[in-house]
């Protein structure tokens, strides 16, 4: 009777437990070592290259002319100048708290606008294109429109940042709310998560990659449409930022400020990707498994 026995079914326990240990990542955590080295050393050593290039264009005299290509050695001064004279940070805070505000604004409206032409036909067949549309108009020409309408003055700036934010945080949730699987909101309702409930325990969780991306394009936006507007629309009241920076070293043809005004703007995008943005995709991948060493 013993030959005649049936196979004892796996123990579901044990079966979970392999599950769960397949999907947790394994190994210690990454030395400093090795983190300086793979994330530190890479960036470190473009800079440094990019320096390198520049200055030898400088010293054998491929371009001689200050005007046109300054050292940059120059530029290291212009930025000590500032610094010293205590206007480096006002120019960086200037520029990245509108920045920032304007971009809190723009979430604001770009998401519930992405949610309801996401889910409401007859609106994503009326406005989804125009939001599409808006999403590839340069965010400059939103400048002089906005001077004529506003006046010189912050809310000029915010609404530039607005027109070229908006549309791309929007469309960035409508993309993630398509790949949402339907059996996801089937789900959600046979456990009684319906109407916002819905929206905010399933749709949104659920949309977070496509958000999360449309946000960082949405900041890209925010962050140009300022650059363009302080260039533009310059105004002794409106204070000087990095943009007005830039175009006073153009007026001046002092290329050392423009090459510092460039440099700000350049760390300032990505001191905000590096802090803000990165730390949030990283914690999105690893929600879903697909990140597994940090």
């Amino acid at each position: 009777m013993a030959s005649t026995e049936t196979t004892r079914a796996p123990d579901t326990g044990s079966v979970e437990a392999g599950l769960d240990a397949l999907e947790t990542p394994h190994g210690a955590r990454v030395p400093l070592r090795q983190t300086l080295v793979t994330k530190v050393l890479p960036p470190v050593t473009a800079v440094l290259v990019v320096l390198l290039v520049w200055q030898a264009l400088v010293s054998f005299g491929i371009v001689s002319d200050p005007t046109k290509l300054p050292a940059p050695r120059a530029v290291w001064e212009a930025v000590q100048r500032d610094w010293l004279a205590g206007k480096l940070l006002g120019y960086i805070w200037t520029s990245v708290s509108r920045g920032l505000l304007g971009f809190g604004l723009a979430l604001l409206i770009g998401t519930p606008l992405g949610l309801l032409v996401a889910r409401v036909k007859f609106v994503r067949a009326a406005i989804g294109p125009i939001l599409s549309g808006l999403q590839s108009l340069p965010s400059v020409a939103w400048v002089p429109p906005a001077v004529i309408w506003l006046g010189l003055n912050n809310s000029m700036m915010y609404a530039v940042i607005l027109l070229g934010a908006v549309p791309s945080i929007a469309n960035g949730l409508v993309s993630g709310i398509d790949q949402v699987p339907p059996l996801f909101l089937r789900a959600g309702r046979t456990m009684g998560a319906g109407g916002l409930r819905g929206v905010w325990h399933i749709t949104l969780p659920a949309a977070l990659p496509g958000y999360v991306a449309g946000m960082k394009q949405g900041w890209a936006f925010s962050w140009r449409s300022l650059m363009a507007a302080e260039i533009i629309a310059s105004f002794p009241d409106l204070g000087v930022g990095l943009g007005q920076l830039l175009e006073n070293g153009r007026n001046a043809l002092d290329m050392a400020m423009v090459f510092e005004a460039i440099l700000l703007i350049l760390f300032v995008g990505i001191a905000v990707d590096l802090l803000i943005f990165s730390p949030l995709e990283r914690w999105v991948l690893r929600s879903r498994g697909l990140l597994v060493k940090s």
